[in-house]
């Protein structure tokens, strides 16, 4: 026989796993953010000193 203090328990628990979840979802952005850091400051700065070239020879 179940009451509604079990079903409370169980939405409970599924929060707990949306949230170890995001934690894991967070950790992994931050890892390849970090990877990746450097080769797309140089791609931007590529970029800025091609556009700015660019406009200064129009």
């Amino acid at each position: 026989m179940r009451d509604e203090r079990d079903e409370r328990d169980e939405r409970g628990v599924s929060a707990m796993e949306y949230a170890v979840l995001a934690g894991i979802v967070v950790l992994a952005l931050s890892a390849v953010a970090t990877q990746f850091n450097s080769s797309i400051s140089t791609m931007f700065t590529n970029l800025f000193s091609k556009v700015s070239s660019a406009g200064t020879s129009a």
